[in-house]
């Protein structure tokens, strides 16, 4: 069996800070919940600054990198230690990745892969890559 070759390639890296999916329902066409409300700015900010970026297609074999501001009750040195570690708590990677997929395509059923990851940080980001294959 042939080994694949994974390459990843760096489209954009937007200084925003992450924002999951929240859960909605049928009430938030027309209710103001605070989560929905923000999420959905979120949605407009990343998809102009994408734009911005110059990021024309989205791939549709991606690699999404969320950094997560850590919170400034925490101590210099907690924060300066934990920056780059993997982020073990709430938001749920599934969805932020959701949060990105449905902000930036109208039908994300043409992704067919997604590597995703979210580490602490200073200031919170998202960066958008292309995933390629070689045998």
């Amino acid at each position: 069996m042939a080994e694949w070759r994974v390459s990843v390639t760096e489209l954009c890296r937007i200084a925003i800070d992450p924002v999951a999916k929240p859960r909605m329902t049928q009430k938030d066409k027309w209710a103001r919940r605070p989560a929905v409300v923000r999420y959905r700015d979120y949605c407009d900010e990343l998809r102009a600054a994408v734009r911005e970026a110059g990021v024309i297609v989205f791939p549709v074999s991606c690699w999404l990198e969320f950094v997560l501001p850590a919170p400034t009750s925490w101590s210099q040195r907690k924060r300066a230690r934990l920056c780059g570690e993997p982020h073990r708590q709430k938001p749920d990677t599934d969805n932020l990745v959701k949060g990105v997929l449905d902000a930036m395509l109208d039908d994300d059923s043409v992704v067919w892969r997604v590597l995703a990851e979210k580490v602490w940080g200073t200031i919170g980001s998202v960066t958008i890559g292309q995933v390629t294959h070689e045998l």
